[in-house]
């Protein structure tokens, strides 16, 4: 792996030297309109070409909620598409569960395999320094996405997690101010899988808004990005704490909605994820607010940049994908979400500035289960 021009030029090919100083230019980089650099982006990163065809592979943590199943369905479905197909001699993904040291186990065999490039979805943000070190010196080409690695060495597919946290939390402060004529009162925060870098930044992205307002206070709990523990969880803090002015969710807030209304909780402005089954809550209640996805199609731009990289292209060593986003007032059935579809569907389908977005049927046309 190498550096652009302005970082330093590494020893060996496979060697890299990360660029702390000097930005990363989009001018430097393969189809910027898809890969943006993200302000903190520490370089340009390249490999020497492969001739293809390529064996890539994913290795997922957990399937433990729609989230994760939907971007092993785009995974599947961008393997499909046939201008992928002439570009793969082999593709496999595999989910290890919420385990570092089997995700790391699964990314040393396809090392030793001979793959030319892995994919992952990081069980934590740092426990990989040395399985990086060792595809360096294999020559295989690593690129994670969503949970990403606290490292500068590898190229990262994400959004903004800091800001998507502070997207939802900046629309249950504003709803609450519209509401109130100010800032006061409780909040309910419903974070994610404990552990991961995805729940830490949004967390934080949360916390930088909300702690601006010294008459809120707020109520964490932890809701594993899953429906049914994010519904357990909404119910107690109700039970416990009473009504809330607002409410944030990182994922499964079909959940939590659902205890909301079962504890015939009143409508507040809300910050959550944009599931169809989400949306479709936040429409028909009238909920003031936010639905923002994290999209699971990140996992399809992640397997889009290693061939690129394979190809002998560079990127951003970080690159930030625009947050998908609606205001709950300008949802519009049919557009932003689909009664026909089942609930756990998720609505954002893809990055139109990287390629066309999947059909639902496209990707409910692929299962979660490992492709071997």
């Amino acid at each position: 792996m190498k550096t652009s021009k302005r970082g330093l030029c590494s020893a060996g090919a496979l060697v890299a030297a990360a660029m702390f100083a000097s930005p990363t230019y989009a001018a430097d980089t393969y189809m910027p309109t898809c890969f943006a650099p993200a302000k903190d982006s520490a370089s340009v990163i390249s490999y020497p070409a492969k001739k293809g065809p390529y064996k890539i592979a994913l290795v997922n943590g957990y399937v433990g909620n729609d989230w994760r199943s939907t971007t092993i369905q785009a995974a599947k479905a961008w393997g499909a598409r046939a201008d992928n197909v002439k570009n793969l001699s082999d593709f496999k993904i595999i989910s290890v569960g919420n385990d570092s040291t089997a995700q790391i186990a699964a990314i040393d065999n396809f090392i030793a395999a001979g793959y030319d490039g892995v994919v992952i979805n990081a069980v934590n943000p740092t426990a990989f320094d040395a399985v990086v070190k060792r595809a360096k010196r294999a020559g295989t080409v690593l690129v994670t996405y969503d949970n990403v690695l606290d490292s500068n060495q590898i190229v990262q597919i994400n959004e903004d997690q800091v800001e998507l946290g502070r997207m939802k939390a900046q629309a249950v402060v504003d709803g609450i101010k519209a509401a109130k004529g100010k800032v006061a009162g409780q909040v309910l925060e419903v974070s994610g899988l404990p552990g991961n870098s995805v729940d830490r930044d949004n967390h934080n992205g949360m916390r930088e808004v909300l702690d601006k307002y010294k008459d809120l206070k707020i109520v964490q709990v932890v809701g594993n990005w899953d429906v049914g523990t994010a519904a357990k969880v909404t119910a107690d803090a109700i039970a416990t704490n009473g009504n809330f002015d607002g409410v944030m969710v990182q994922e499964g807030a079909v959940g939590a909605l659902g205890a909301m209304a079962n504890a015939h909780h009143p409508i507040v402005p809300i910050g959550v994820d944009a599931g169809n089954g989400t949306r479709m809550i936040a429409f028909d209640s009238k909920y003031p607010g936010v639905t923002a996805a994290q999209a699971p199609a990140m996992s399809a731009v992640a397997l889009e940049a290693t061939v690129v990289l394979l190809s002998g292209k560079s990127l951003p060593q970080k690159v930030n994908l625009p947050i998908p986003n609606k205001n709950n007032k300008d949802l519009v059935e049919g557009t932003d979400f689909f009664r026909n579809l089942p609930k756990t569907f998720y609505t954002t389908t893809g990055y139109p500035q990287c390629f066309p977005v999947f059909t639902p049927e496209e990707l409910m046309g692929q299962t979660a289960e490992n492709k071997s």
